[in-house]
């Protein structure tokens, strides 16, 4: 269980749940392993299936949240509202709160409903300077709720602060916060060497790219024949050659 937990592979995660399924599927913890592993894949009906089981061997709500966003995400936004609305909010942890929160705001947008997806996420966190490990995700639901209810400028300070609170880069806060204020990032990988002048190009020094340092040595006299320092002649616009 623990590899399906640490696997960076979403895809491998779920083999590893699976295993653990064969061997152990009577198991609640194993049952709620499988779910996430499957939430993580996009399975979203192996999701419910999976956390179903797995809330009835525990007796836990916990999974609320992403059994109602796996609701959602089938486009059954009535059953993902219901989920929502069965979840005893007394006998879950703050973290799984706001997960229910953050899944309704998305619920509201779907049913076109942008200022009810708002209201759904204003709760006293959104004003508290103290950071917590969900900090991040609230400030960016709120941001996009605010956005799809036409409400740019208050979208754009929460995601500042969604970009603040996200030191683990588990967003895009930082993206969507260049997007609002018109900033595009180019490619400048092959422009920055480009020469955009060809005719500064010196067909002859082109020609001493591909020498082999004998070849240069053999060249030197030719070279510093056409040299005019050699010829002793007087440096243009009043340059002065190093020596």
């Amino acid at each position: 269980m623990v590899a399906a937990e640490l696997a960076e592979d979403p895809e491998q995660g779920h083999a590893y749940a699976q295993a653990a399924k064969r061997l152990a599927a009577r198991v609640g913890v194993v049952r709620e392993a499988c779910g996430i592993a499957a939430y993580r894949t996009g399975r979203w009906a192996e999701t419910l299936s999976e956390l179903r089981a797995a809330r009835r061997m525990t007796g836990r709500d916990d999974y609320l949240p992403i059994m109602a966003d796996s609701e959602r995400a089938l486009g059954r936004l009535d059953r993902a509202l219901a989920l929502v609305r069965e979840a005893n909010t007394a006998e879950l942890d703050r973290a799984a709160q706001i997960e229910l929160r953050i899944v309704e705001s998305g619920i509201r947008r779907d049913q076109g409903l942008p200022e009810a997806a708002v209201v759904a996420l204003q709760v006293p966190e959104l004003t508290s300077g103290r950071r917590r490990p969900w900090s991040a995700r609230l400030l960016y639901a709120y941001a996009d709720a605010l956005l799809a209810a036409g409400r740019a400028d208050e979208a754009r300070d929460a995601f500042a602060r969604a970009a603040e609170a996200d030191t683990d880069g588990d967003t895009d806060a930082a993206e969507r916060l260049d997007e609002l204020d018109g900033i595009k990032f180019e490619d400048l990988e092959d422009s920055d060497f480009k020469d955009d002048d060809p005719e500064d190009d010196d067909p002859e020094d082109e020609d001493l790219y591909g020498l082999e340092d004998q070849d240069l040595q053999d060249r030197l006299p030719e070279l510093q024949d056409d040299d005019p320092r050699s010829a002793g002649a007087a440096p243009a616009n009043g340059d002065v050659f190093p020596h």
